[in-house]
């Protein structure tokens, strides 16, 4: 960790011959891959022709049985490959993979993402520039419509008093048009795990991605954990991503909704207090219930038995898994992105759509 040192420190061009200038600091881009040779193909190309010097592009590929390894070796020699044994999912996929990469800092990239030019240095010189700040995402735009936000993060993450997250230019299925309503560098709830940064050494001292999650939400835990920790997690709108989103488990997956609201109550219990917990917890499965019957009284069963089989994984995680979640973490930070009402009650009953109408002058 470098302080609260002036960016031109680490980036100054003045000198051709190199006397007196200070490397940056050292990113490693790190794009976890599970058969998404596809994404690889069309992607990478844009993440090799980033402009930052001092970065290296690692690939760990989670047992793939397409042709990825084959392709990166062919086309893309200069990017490392981490092999993990098997598929781990999202959270222990990175964690096993970062255990074996040296960085100043890490980038946790999906292999869906466009990168932009210039994407990394506004976000590096921010955090050289404020010590505090732990973890940042880009904004984050829709691959198949770049003048619309992102679901998975769009300008920023932000979470509800019962565990809901949203985002600036996302709340549920609204999504926003950019019109640059949302271009200020500010601290947020989470950070995206699609295009996330983080600082190396934070990672490792809060314990990494939560495995148990295997998908879904993780980054979300990791960044309420950051922000106990005292840390700020923060969204730089000058650097500009676009993300497909849905590659592995796409929207309508049961797979999908059962990670989505089982991780969500394991996120919950883990980082309120036991007495908050106590009425919070009933609340938020009832919310759950409502949202189940809803979807089975439209015809969709199988959304149905998700939420319900995510309650049943919840109470078991309470009783034999919770151990497996203890992370050594303080309590005592200040949490930023934090909307202390319901967005359900705002959005479903008061018909308030966007961000900006939940959220004033935030």
């Amino acid at each position: 960790m470098r302080g609260n040192d002036h960016p031109a420190q680490h980036f100054s061009n003045s000198d051709d011959s190199g006397i007196g200038m200070e490397e940056p600091p050292a990113v490693a881009i790190v794009i976890l891959n599970w058969n998404g040779k596809h994404f690889l193909e069309k992607f990478l190309p844009s993440v090799a022709a980033s402009t930052y010097l001092n970065k290296k592009i690692i690939v760990a590929d989670n047992a793939s049985t397409d042709d990825s390894i084959i392709f990166l070796k062919q086309y893309f020699p200069q990017v490392e490959i981490i092999f993990n044994l098997t598929n781990e999912g999202f959270a222990k996929g990175y964690n096993t993979a970062l255990q074996q990469v040296t960085a100043d800092y890490y980038v946790l990239l999906n292999s869906d993402v466009e990168v932009t030019p210039g994407w990394i240095e506004p976000i590096v010189e921010l955090m050289e520039s404020n010590a505090g700040i732990g973890a940042c995402q880009p904004k984050m735009l829709a691959h198949a419509a770049k003048h619309l936000f992102e679901y998975a993060g769009a300008g920023g993450g932000w979470l509800d008093a019962f565990g809901y997250p949203f985002a600036r230019g996302r709340v549920f299925d609204t999504i926003e048009e950019d019109k640059g309503q949302y271009n200020d560098a500010r601290p947020c709830f989470w950070a995206s795990g699609a295009a996330m940064f983080v600082r190396a050494d934070m990672y490792h001292v809060l314990g990494g991605l939560d495995e148990y999650f295997f998908a879904h939400q993780e980054e979300i835990d990791f960044c309420w954990r950051l922000q106990l920790a005292g840390y700020k997690v923060y969204v730089q709108p000058a650097s500009v991503v676009y993300h497909v989103g849905g590659g592995t488990l796409p929207k309508g997956n049961h797979q999908k909704d059962f990670l989505n609201f089982r991780n969500n109550l394991v996120m919950l219990a883990k980082n309120i207090s036991v007495t908050t917990a106590l009425w919070k917890i009933p609340m938020r499965i009832g919310l759950d219930m409502i949202a189940a019957y809803k979807e089975l009284f439209s015809g969709n069963k199988g959304a149905f038995f998700a939420i319900a089989k995510a309650h049943v994984y919840f109470i078991k995680w309470i009783w034999m898994d919770k151990k497996q979640s203890v992370f050594p973490v303080s309590k005592k930070g200040k949490l930023y992105g934090w909307y202390s009402g319901c967005i359900v009650w705002q959005y479903f009953i008061k018909h308030k759509k966007t961000f900006s109408e939940i959220i004033s002058n935030k």
